[in-house]
Order: structure tokens, then sequence, then C-alpha cells
């Protein structure tokens, strides 16, 4: 049975409308493909017009695992001013600090909650990145799946005590009782105390919980502590800037890769690390000062945001206007970019388990 409609005869052409159909199929197959062509053409487009889309209109947070008034929350709030010009779509930026156990509890939230959009950024403890390798406390996270966006400056931290303190030399400290203010694990007083301690027999005592920079220094002010180690010298001039010039701290150490030509004369921790024990642990442990104030998206997040996320704090730390908001606020500019901070990360996950379990000993041990 035939079906209704036109049907060609045995021998005969099929009518016109039907003659040409095969025609329009080369055409359309010729179409398609030209376009199937210029796919990736617009795709990269797209693509590149993405970043830019998604970020306008909307605001972008900086958690920072410290109370108001620290260097840390210091540097994140400078940044945020500038950062925002240098993203695609220029989002506005806001700071929100949510400080506990010296920014662990910011660094958990970054990495295990916060939305992985590209919308939220963290800034937490320069060491927070060795928690898991050294740490004796809940770290949930691995480091090395943080985006890494940057570091503000690589930082000379040292170990000072109060002008009226007895303990007033690095030498006193070997042999005079004296308490440093901490705030929690896996923070840099915490941990730079500890190794002091464990490591080369200074005689402190660790008072750890407070949350944040400013409310350490208060603490040495009141005399509830007699100084702080761990300390940076940025925020020693940002905080203090007075207890500088009047010379109201003993700067006992100078904690770095590299010591600082604004403390001669202050003893400097690797010329005191005289075997190869104290050496290998010193190593380590301030690695984390070339992170002296990074700034990190969770993991997950789009990697042509995270791209774009690196190039704008590049961008900023270049900036002649952070720059000079930075400096009038004695805050050091020395970045370090994300792609230096991923392999120092690399390295230091490729310490050998010996040394990392020594460590991590002395750290535990410090933390009873």
């Amino acid at each position: 049975m035939r079906l209704p409609g036109p049907q060609a005869e045995e021998g005969k052409s099929p009518p016109p409308e039907h003659r040409y159909h095969g025609d329009r199929s080369v055409a359309s197959t010729g179409i398609a493909a030209l376009l199937i062509a210029l796919i990736p053409a617009f795709a990269g487009a797209a693509h590149a017009q993405s970043v830019e889309s998604f970020y306008r209109g909307r605001t972008a947070t900086i958690v920072v695992g410290y109370s108001v008034g620290g260097g840390y929350d210091a540097y994140a709030r400078v940044l945020a001013r500038h950062l925002g010009k240098h993203i695609a779509g220029h989002p506005s930026v806001v700071v929100q600090n949510m400080p506990g156990a010296g920014s662990l509890r910011a660094a958990n939230y970054i990495y295990n909650a916060a939305p992985k959009d590209g919308t939220m950024l963290g800034v937490f403890a320069r060491g927070m990145a060795m928690e898991p390798l050294i740490g004796a406390s809940g770290a949930n996270f691995d480091a090395r799946k943080f985006a890494w966006i940057g570091s503000g400056t690589n930082e000379v931290s040292v170990c000072a005590t109060w002008h009226a303190a007895k303990v007033k030399t690095w030498e006193d400290g070997l042999a005079i009782p004296f308490t440093v203010a901490g705030e929690g694990s896996g923070s840099d007083p915490d941990i730079f105390s500890i190794m002091l301690r464990n490591v080369f027999g200074a005689k402190m005592r660790l008072v750890s919980g407070y949350p944040g920079g400013a409310d350490m220094t208060l603490a040495i002010e009141r005399g509830e502590v007699d100084g702080r180690c761990g300390w940076t010298w940025s925020s020693v001039k940002l905080q203090r800037p007075d207890w500088v010039a009047e010379r109201k701290l003993n700067v006992l150490i100078q904690l770095a890769a590299q010591p600082s030509p604004e403390l001669p004369g202050v003893p400097f921790i690797n010329d005191l690390a005289t075997t190869e024990r104290q050496r290998r642990i010193v190593d380590l442990v301030l690695s984390r000062q070339a992170m002296g104030r990074p700034l990190v998206a969770p993991p997950g997040t789009p990697e042509d945001r995270r791209q774009a996320l690196r190039r704008a704090f590049d961008a900023t730390m270049a900036d002649p206007d952070f720059v000079a908001e930075a400096t009038a606020r004695s805050l050091e500019v020395n970045p370090v970019n994300g792609a230096d901070l991923d392999k120092l990360l690399v390295e230091l996950y490729a310490t050998p388990p010996a040394v990392l379990a020594e460590t991590r000993a002395i750290i535990s041990e410090g933390a009873k």
C-alpha cells in the first residue's frame, strides 16, 4: 500500500520539490561545517568575556582569620581597596573577620565550606600551609589544593619583650623564665615559641588563645605576658610605631630566611643553629616566611577565575596607589606570585619523613 502524497512513477524523475532536497542537504552540510570551524573562535571570545561578566556587579569577600587591628587584617583591608579594579568586571571587595585557633578556623572554612565560584578569598597565617605536615591539631585541608593567588611579602619576624621585662636579650631568654603570647596551633607565635623553647632551650612559657595580633599587643602592654615571638617586624612598626621610636621593646632574635638591615646587632636565628638537627628544623619552620601575607581561594575555583585573580593580584602589587597606601601603613610590599607558592608547597610536601616526624614531635610536645 502506497502512502498518500506525490509519488514518482517508475522511470520518471521525482517532482521538483523533491528533486532539490539533496542539493539543500549538501548546502546545509557545508554551512554546518563552516559553523563548526568557527566554534573555537566564538568559544574563545565567550570564554574571554565570561570572567568579566561573572564578576560584574558582584561582591568578592576576603575572609581574614584574625580579629580587627592586626597585621593580617590591615594588609587585607588595604588589598581590598585596590584589588577589585584589577579584576575583570571590577567587583566590590569587602573584608570579613573570622578569628579562631590562630586562623585555623578560617582556613578550614575556605577549604571546606566557602563558595568555590571565585567570590570568596582567604587570608590566614603563613604557617597554616604547613599545619597538615607538622601541626598537632585538626587541619581539615590539603594545603596543595588551595588556589594560591599570591603573597604580599616574605617576612622578617622577631621575638620581643616589653622594656620592663627581666628578659632583655637572647642570652637572658636562655637563663630567665618569661611568658609569651600565642594564638593557637599553627600560628607563628605558637610555632616559633615552641621551636625556640624545645630546640634552642629558651626559658619561655607560651600563653596561647589570643584572637589576634592587636589582642596580644594589648596583653604585653598590660603586663599579662612579657612578650611575643613570631611577630612580624612590619606589624610591630604598623601597630606600635611609638614603641619602636621610644625603644619600648627588647628585640631578642630575628626569625627569617635573611636578616633585616633595620635590626643590626639583633641575633639571627640561622647563626644560632649550630647543629645539623637545628638547621633542618629551622629551615622547615622558616620556609613559611615566603608566605608572609598569603591570599587563597578555595579548591575547585574555576581555572579561568583563578588565573584572573592571580593576574589581578600581581597587578595590584605593582599598582602605585596600593604601594603608596601600604607604605604609608608600614606594610611591606615584596610580593611572591601564586605560581611560586605552588612550587614552594610542592617542595615542602617533599620534605623527608624523618625531618617531618622530628619537627612534629617537637611541636606536639610544646602543645601539651
